[in-house]
């Protein structure tokens, strides 16, 4: 009986990462519609309104000094270690770290780049566009101030827009650009609107930002995210050719593992004489030797001259006298009786 075994969680996971589907044949890629370009114009009159209304020293920069003097972090302050660990939501290294995470295991799910592209773009985009607005007009905070009711501008700041806000609307909005079903870019879209309200509020809960900048953040932020569009041909253009790039790269990888693996199989092989391609000459045989007769050895001295015979042809010989020795003439023969001793009287 065939029993299969029980999968732990872990190997469920791996299971279904290992039946990841290749790249889709369709993404589905947003385009600049009139819709996107009619959003795209008004949030750009916004802006230029927000900062023609901190210029002329408006209505606006009087509710900033309003709320600067409310002093919101006084009023409750039972909520300021939450916004303290809140407002790093807003803050570009965390949150680009956790999104790039994000979007890199999309990419290399879906087998394409362009997540990480389209990421790469848009916070190039947010670092010149607001970047540029901070230094121009020189802004100071709230806690810089020197006048009251002043708009305090070009005096050396970097506060306006709020780089807080502006960073929660892209970070955050760049996973409902690249979503790849309509319901999910709903949600997404809402999730980052109300991410990036909640930064936007808490710097001002904080006193680190005016409440104008704020408002500049949220649409600068949101005007990164409606041209990305126009972008897309370059982020497809750069897939192409880092692809290539990395086809390239591998191949040459690969040609130097077999080669080296091709040094190394010579290597261990036993060397074999070179083949010689010119012809050898023939070589001269030597003159015939004449035979050298083989040279005669003497018989030993106990070795009798003529034909050797076989024992059994020769005659017997009978020896003329007898081998045995002659007796002792000391010793008397035993056939003879001994001598009578002689008796003595007493």
């Amino acid at each position: 009986m065939r029993t299969e075994r029980n999968l732990a969680r872990l190997d469920r996971v791996f299971t279904r990462l290992d039946r990841e589907p290749e790249r889709p044949a369709h993404l589905v890629v947003p385009e600049m519609s009139r819709h996107r370009i009619a959003l795209f114009a008004g949030t750009l009159a916004f802006y230029v309104a927000i900062v023609w209304a901190v210029l002329i020293t408006s209505w606006l920069v009087r509710l900033d000094w309003q709320v600067m003097f409310f002093r919101p972090y006084q009023q409750w302050p039972d909520i300021h270690a939450f916004v303290d660990y809140y407002v790093v939501l807003g803050q570009r290294g965390p949150t680009a770290v956790m999104v790039a995470a994000w979007l890199g295991w999309r990419s290399w799910r879906q087998h394409t780049l362009r997540p990480l592209l389209a990421l790469g773009v848009s916070l190039l985009l947010l670092n010149v566009t607001v970047g540029a607005a901070k230094i121009g007009m020189g802004r100071l905070g709230p806690h810089y101030a020197t006048t009251v009711g002043a708009n305090e501008m070009w005096l050396g700041g970097d506060i306006f827009p709020s780089g807080h806000t502006a960073n929660a609307v892209v970070t955050w909005g760049i996973l409902a650009y690249l979503a790849s079903t309509p319901r999910a870019r709903r949600w997404l879209s809402a999730l980052s609107a109300v991410t990036s309200l909640g930064v936007g509020m808490s710097t001002v809960y904080l006193g680190t930002h005016w409440l104008s900048d704020v408002l500049l953040g949220w649409a600068a932020g949101l005007l990164i995210l409606l041209a990305l569009p126009w972008f897309e041909p370059l982020i497809a253009r750069a897939e192409t050719w880092l692809l290539a790039l990395r086809d390239r790269l591998r191949d040459r990888l690969r040609d130097r593992l077999r080669d080296r693996r091709g040094r190394r199989t010579r290597a261990r092989r036993p060397a074999t004489a070179p083949v010689r391609l010119t012809p050898v000459p023939e070589r001269e045989e030597p003159p015939a030797r004449e035979p050298v007769a083989a040279p005669r050895t003497r018989a030993p001295a106990y070795l009798a001259p003529g034909p050797h015979t076989v024992r059994a042809d020769r005659t017997p010989v009978t020896p003329a006298g007898s081998r045995r020795p002659a007796p002792y003439a000391d010793r008397s023969p035993r056939s003879t009786a001994p001598a009578a001793r002689p008796v003595s009287g007493g």
